[in-house]
């Protein structure tokens, strides 16, 4: 695919008291932008989210994993093919990926970095090996290394890359073949407003308690912030399809991010806040130009007024995008939008005048999906 398509996701969504991301004090994270304290969301917390959000509705077989222990899943799953012991299965699993060059961990069978692969790119290196199983295991170390030399498993890495891989890339420093270019950009998630840290002093009661002791069986405390988050990706088609090397399965792809990005949330301390919202705003802008980051709507934090933060947040974002396509001339091919504010009042007639007529999500999906499959159809 030639062209440059990008997809912006732009989304407002209020989080009540919560903490979705910790810092290395166990706080909420937090940025100062515009001058005042912001709460905070890293993308890589989004990012794992979005993942383990659409990991579920897949099958296994295309699942991806991102681990140290990819010699132990690769022998987990020779031993399950070929009935080998356990033992067996690990010496050809460390020898299959020897030629690899990945560095080992500080743990026996670990690798010394985290490896993002997807679990039928390893069936495909068991396949190159299942026939031969009871020959190699005869072998010694020394033939075996010579046995496995010549194997494709480098390939096998390079391609048939899971939906996870292909969005989000993968990088190997030590092997640059191995590296894989990520079609989605994800920024940090920044509040609307400025927040302040607060604490939940919080007691936990014993239930066993004598009835002539007083006092908790535990005490502490928990860092929370509640925010108005304005959220921003970006998805290359181009890309996405050329990481898959299929133009069908990257239009599924860009679909599946964006309904699991709107939807998704960071688990932190989720049982203590109970914190999951829906946005309020989901806006898709296609562009051939270029990705971009409206964030700057946000630079003068909004203030509580009596129409709330979200509402004059959605104001500002609107007015930001019309603000940008007018001065720098450069109109999206696409716009849509879904929200959660009353029709026909001026929240509304903003953002339609902006985005387009209020959408529900199905129509915003299956309307993108519709564009992005004509765009493909003109450019190739």
């Amino acid at each position: 695919m030639d062209t440059c398509l990008f997809v912006d996701v732009h989304i407002v969504q209020t989080v009540p008291p919560a903490n979705l991301n910790r810092d290395d004090q166990g706080n909420p994270k937090e940025a100062y932008f515009g001058g005042v304290r912001r709460a905070r969301v890293s993308s890589q917390a989004w990012k794992r989210a979005t993942r383990t959000a659409f990991a579920q509705q897949a099958p296994e077989q295309d699942h991806a994993t991102r681990t140290k222990r990819i010699v132990g899943e690769l022998a987990r799953r020779l031993a399950g093919r070929t009935g080998l012991e356990s033992e067996q299965s690990a010496r050809l699993a460390a020898k299959l990926l020897e030629p690899l060059g990945i560095k080992e961990g500080k743990k026996a069978g670990d690798t010394a970095y985290l490896l993002f692969f997807g679990y039928r790119q390893l069936e495909d290196i068991v396949d190159l090996v299942a026939d031969d199983v009871a020959d190699l295991v005869a072998l010694t170390d020394e033939q075996l290394v010579v046995a496995m030399r010549n194997l494709p498993v480098a390939r096998k890495l390079q391609s048939g890359h899971p939906v996870d891989v292909a969005l989000f890339g993968r990088m190997v420093a030590d092997i640059p073949s191995l590296n894989v270019d990520a079609a989605v950009q994800v920024a940090h998630a920044l509040s609307t407003h400025a927040v302040e840290l607060e604490f939940d002093y919080y007691t936990a009661v014993d239930d066993e308690n004598l009835a002539d002791e007083t006092g908790a069986g535990m005490i502490g405390t928990i860092g929370f912030n509640s925010a108005t988050l304005y959220r921003y990706a970006t998805v290359g088609l181009h890309q996405l399809v050329a990481n898959l090397a299929d133009t069908e399965a990257a239009l599924n792809a860009v679909e599946t991010f964006v309904q699991h990005f709107a939807r998704s949330i960071p688990s932190g301390h989720q049982n203590s806040f109970a914190h999951r919202t829906l946005p309020s705003l989901v806006a898709v802008v296609v562009r051939d130009d270029q990705p971009v980051n409206l964030v700057s709507a946000y630079e003068n934090p909004v203030v509580a007024r009596q129409e709330g933060i979200a509402e004059t947040s959605v104001l500002r974002l609107a007015a930001e995008y019309e603000r940008a396509v007018r001065q720098w001339g450069d109109t999206p091919v696409h716009a849509a939008v879904c929200h959660t504010f009353a029709p026909g009042g001026e929240v509304a007639e903003r953002l339609g005048a902006a985005f387009g007529a209020q959408q529900t999500f199905p129509e915003l999906i299956a309307g993108l999906r519709a564009t992005l499959v004509e765009l493909v159809k003109r450019a190739g």
